[in-house]
């Protein structure tokens, strides 16, 4: 049996094992942190979307021009529809992280505030993989199975 196929199996029997373990209250727990992931993430690109003014000046702060707020806005947005959508909530949570890790790179070359600034991306990421870990039974068998 291949090395590919054997993980395969494993992936699967995990999965399946975990599936029959997983209760109500975890799931809800985990569709709660994804749900607040995504209304606060679509809260943020709805705000850049419409170019409202604490948008317009947080984003001048940050160093880009204002007429970049509509391509993040549409952006942000697209990956958060893409989490929040079952089938596409893993690669989502992927493009997520790299979104929220640009917002890390550019609080850090500013020099803001790490705890509240720096690190406040890091803390959305954990409540979406968090969330999307709770409530997805295929992420928590690859997770196990690794």
């Amino acid at each position: 049996m291949s090395k590919r196929r054997a993980l395969d199996r494993r992936i699967n029997m995990s999965t399946s094992n975990q599936s029959k373990n997983t209760t109500t209250a975890t799931t809800w727990a985990g569709r709660i942190l994804s749900g607040l992931t995504i209304l606060m993430l679509t809260l943020d690109s709805v705000m850049k979307i419409l170019q409202l003014a604490p948008a317009v000046e947080g984003t001048a702060k940050l160093g880009f021009p204002p007429d970049s707020l509509l391509t993040l806005g549409l952006l942000e947005l697209g990956c958060v529809l893409l989490y929040a959508y079952r089938r596409t909530a893993m690669i989502g949570a992927v493009l997520l992280t790299g979104y929220l890790g640009g917002a890390i790179a550019t609080h850090f070359r500013l020099g803001d505030p790490m705890m509240t600034h720096v690190l406040f991306p890091t803390y959305v990421a954990t409540f979406a993989w968090g969330g999307l870990y709770l409530r997805d039974a295929r992420l928590r068998g690859l997770v196990s199975a690794a």
